[in-house]
C-alpha cells in the first residue's frame, strides 16, 4: 500500500513539473491566506502550493532534517543526523465553496507513511462549513499549526508529542465557522472523531500516555468504546492584541460492553487546553504558547505510576535582530529566541505519604534562527533537559545542540 501511494504521489509531481518545464507561466503560486483575519484554526489552508493550469490540483509540501549532539549525565551518542519528516499537501477546489485537502507525511523518512489529513469542506454561510474526512482535532493550537517551517524551534513542543499525542488525528465529521467585526475575529469549530482506546493506559511505557493510541491504525475505521470523540474549540483575535483559544476534547475510551455484555465501567478521558499569541508592536517580539490539562479515569488495580492526571505546556518568545538585504536575498531575518517547557506526567500525590509525584520535566531552548525568506528556516538551538523519575530523585540533566533546516516547497 506504501508503495502504491508513493508511486502515485511520483506521478502527480513528475506531471506537475513537466508541465510546467514545458511552459513556466502555467505554474502559479496559490497564495496563502496572510491576512490579519488568519487564525490558528486556518493553518491548514494556510500554507503555500502551485498549481498548474493543466492539472486540477494544487501541490506542495514541506521537509525537516536536523544535526544534533546531546548528552544525559554525560553519556552521548555523538553526532547524529535526522532526516524528521516530508510532508506533501494535496488541495483542489472541486467546485464553487466544495474544496478538498490532505496531508501525507513520511515520518521519520519512510519508516512511517500516514495520512495526516484528509477532508472535504462544504462551506454554506461563513458560520457554518462542513468538514469531513480525516480531521486534525483542534485540541489547543498546535496540532493544527505545527509545520516545521512555521517555529524557530527544531523540536516540537515536549508536551504536544509526550502528553499530547501530536499530530493527532481522526476519521470524523463536523462543523467549524468565523465571524469578522472591523479588527475582531471569532471562531469556532465542533467535530464528532474516532478517538483514544485502553493503549492509554495499557502501553509499554507503563505511564498513562495519550500518545500511545497513535499505534492503534483500527481507530481510523471503528472506535474502541464506541462513542465519539468530542472535540470542541473557541478561539477570538483582535488583529492589534493578539489571538486566544479554548478547546476541550474528551469521551469513553475503553471498551466497556460487548455484545450487550458489560465489561467495565465507562471510564473517560477528558483534555482542556488553551492558547495564545500575540506580537509586541513596538519591538516586533512573537510570543505564543499552549497549556494543557488530561484527566483519566484509572481503574484502581493500576498502581500509582499511572497518573490520573497531567499538565503540561510551553512558551516560545521570538525577537527579531536584524531585517535587512542579506546575500542577496531581500529582507531576510535574522532572530533569537527562547522556549520554556514544563511537563508532569503523573500530577499528584502519593497515597501514602502526601508527598508530590515526580516523573516530570523542565526544559530552557535558546535559539537562533535564518530566514533567507518566509517559507525556510535555518535555526540552531541548545537544549537543557532537566527530568525527574517518579520518586522525585536528583533529576537526569540533558543538553546539547542541535542544527535544523526546514522549508515549505
Amino acid at each position: 500500500m506504501r508503495t502504491k501511494l508513493l508511486s502515485l504521489l511520483i506521478v502527480l509531481i513528475s506531471f506537475q513539473y513537466s508541465n510546467a518545464q514545458i511552459d513556466s507561466s502555467l505554474l502559479r503560486q496559490v497564495p496563502a491566506d496572510t491576512s490579519r483575519t488568519s487564525m490558528n484554526m486556518d493553518a491548514i489552508y494556510t500554507r503555500p502550493s502551485f498549481q498548474s493550469n493543466r492539472l486540477p490540483i494544487a501541490l506542495g509540501g514541506y521537509v525537516e532534517a536536523n544535526y544534533q549532539h546531546l548528552g544525559t549525565d554525560g553519556v552521548t551518542e555523538g553526532s547524529q543526523f535526522q532526516f524528521r519528516r516530508l510532508s506533501l499537501f494535496i488541495s483542489s477546489t472541486i467546485s464553487n465553496r466544495i474544496k478538498f485537502l490532505s496531508e501525507i507525511e513520511f515520518e521519520p523518512g519512510e519508516s512511517s507513511i500516514e495520512v495526516e489529513f484528509a477532508a472535504i469542506d462544504i462551506e454554506l454561510h461563513p458560520l457554518i462549513n462542513l468538514r469531513g474526512g480525516m480531521i486534525v482535532n483542534p485540541i489547543g493550537a498546535f496540532n493544527q499549526n505545527h509545520d516545521g517551517p512555521k517555529w524557530e524551534f527544531t523540536d516540537r513542543p515536549i508536551f504536544a508529542e509526550q502528553m499530547l499525542p501530536d499530530t493527532w488525528s481522526n476519521a470524523g465529521f463536523g462543523v467549524y465557522g468565523k465571524y469578522y467585526q472591523k479588527d475582531w475575529s471569532f471562531g469556532y469549530e465542533f467535530y464528532l472523531t474516532s478517538g483514544f482506546d485502553d493503549s492509554i493506559i495499557a502501553n509499554e511505557l507503563n505511564r498513562t500516555s495519550l500518545p500511545s493510541a497513535k499505534e492503534n491504525k483500527e481507530r481510523f475505521e471503528e472506535s474502541a468504546s464506541g462513542k465519539p470523540l468530542v472535540t470542541a474549540k473557541l478561539a477570538l483575535k483582535n488583529s492589534k492584541i493578539g489571538e486566544i483559544g479554548i478547546s476541550y476534547m474528551g469521551h469513553t475510551y475503553n471498551n466497556f460492553e460487548d455484545d450487550g455484555l458489560i465489561l467495565d465501567d465507562k471510564r473517560k478521558v477528558k483534555v482542556a487546553a488553551v492558547d495564545f499569541n500575540t506580537t509586541l508592536k513596538w519591538t516586533d517580539t512573537f510570543i505564543t504558547g499552549e497549556f494543557a490539562w488530561v484527566f483519566v479515569d484509572v481503574p484502581e488495580t493500576y498502581s500509582q505510576q499511572f497518573g490520573n492526571k497531567q499538565r503540561g505546556g510551553f512558551v516560545d518568545v521570538v525577537q527579531p535582530v536584524l531585517k535587512q538585504n542579506i546575500l542577496g536575498w531581500k529582507d531576510a531575518v535574522l532572530n533569537v529566541g527562547c522556549r520554556l517547557e514544563y511537563v508532569d506526567f503523573n500530577w499528584g500525590k502519593f497515597r501514602e505519604t502526601g508527598g508530590n509525584i515526580g516523573d516530570d520535566l523542565w526544559n530552557i531552548m535558546p535559539a537562533v534562527s535564518f530566514r533567507p525568506n518566509s517559507q525556510t528556516v535555518l535555526r540552531l538551538n541548545y537544549k537543557i533537559l532537566k527530568q525527574r523519575d517518579i520518586l522525585g530523585n536528583p533529576p537526569e540533566n540533558t543538553g546539547g545542540f542541535i542544527l535544523g533546516l526546514s522549508s515549505y516547497f
